[in-house]
């Protein structure tokens, strides 16, 4: 009999591995069908879905590895995060999903999540005041106009699969609709920033790199007290509260 391998596992949805299969469990149908919808429309390799039986979805494991995690060593040749960066590039110029994602939120809506929640980290003392304060300047770059792109959300190098310098298919897409592609692109050079002139070759046009580090702080500031809530460790090394230190 093939192990149980629990993936991911926190209030909101959890993921496990038996054998070849990956079996998604998620509170949120609608989470689960902007997934089924977003891999039938992007035009980059996904999972194959084998059933759904809601609240499970089984999709099936992909060839290869990821390129790492956040917090972790990250794995592959030069090649391989250029092609990664070849990869979102397709995705971004593909025709548009019907509905916004996670990195589609209003400079507005933004704005006031980002306001309250840097009050939070200092009232509470999860962050020190002047790193807060720092990362929070820094952030205001990403509070711009953008150009609706077809995002994937939740980009982070676990998420992409590659064999050799080939990509094999991209997971996890719950959060995908219009947002901002730099969004993306910020989520996935996250905490390996030595990859980023790479991931821009491979994308293959200027990228305004403020941005993408103003996209650093703001998601960094937003996720330290959701994962800290949910069992993660945003201040393991190489995590969230480096990557804030990090503008300092």
């Amino acid at each position: 009999m093939d192990e149980v391998k629990v993936v991911v596992s926190h209030s909101e949805r959890a993921t496990l591995r038996v054998g070849d299969v990956f079996l998604k469990v998620d509170a949120d149908q609608a989470r689960t069908d902007v997934e089924v919808d977003a891999m039938s429309r992007a035009p980059v390799p996904t999972p194959e879905v084998l059933w759904r039986k809601p609240p499970v979805l089984a999709i099936a494991a992909l060839p290869g590895t990821t390129l790492g995690r956040l917090g972790g060593p990250a794995t592959g040749s030069p090649a391989a995060w250029a092609a990664a960066g070849a990869a979102i590039r397709k995705l971004h110029d593909a025709p548009l999903p019907p509905r916004a994602g996670r990195a589609g939120r209003s400079i507005a809506a933004l704005a006031a999540e980002l306001g309250d929640e840097c009050e939070s980290l200092v009232t509470n003392g999860v962050l020190p005041a002047d790193l807060v304060t720092r990362n929070r300047q820094v952030a205001e770059a990403a509070l711009r106009p953008w150009t609706p792109a077809f995002t994937h959300g939740d980009l982070q190098i676990a998420h992409v699969f590659v064999d050799g310098d080939e990509v094999t298919g991209i997971i996890d897409w719950s959060e995908a609709g219009q947002g901002d592609a730099l969004y993306d692109l910020a989520t996935f050079t996250l905490g390996h920033e030595e990859h980023l002139d790479g991931v821009v070759a491979g994308y293959g046009t200027a990228i305004d790199l403020d941005v993408i580090q103003a996209w650093w702080s703001l998601r960094s500031l937003l996720a330290v007290r959701w994962l800290t809530e949910h069992g993660f460790d945003p201040f393991a090394p190489g995590c969230e509260a480096d990557v804030l230190r990090s503008r300092m």
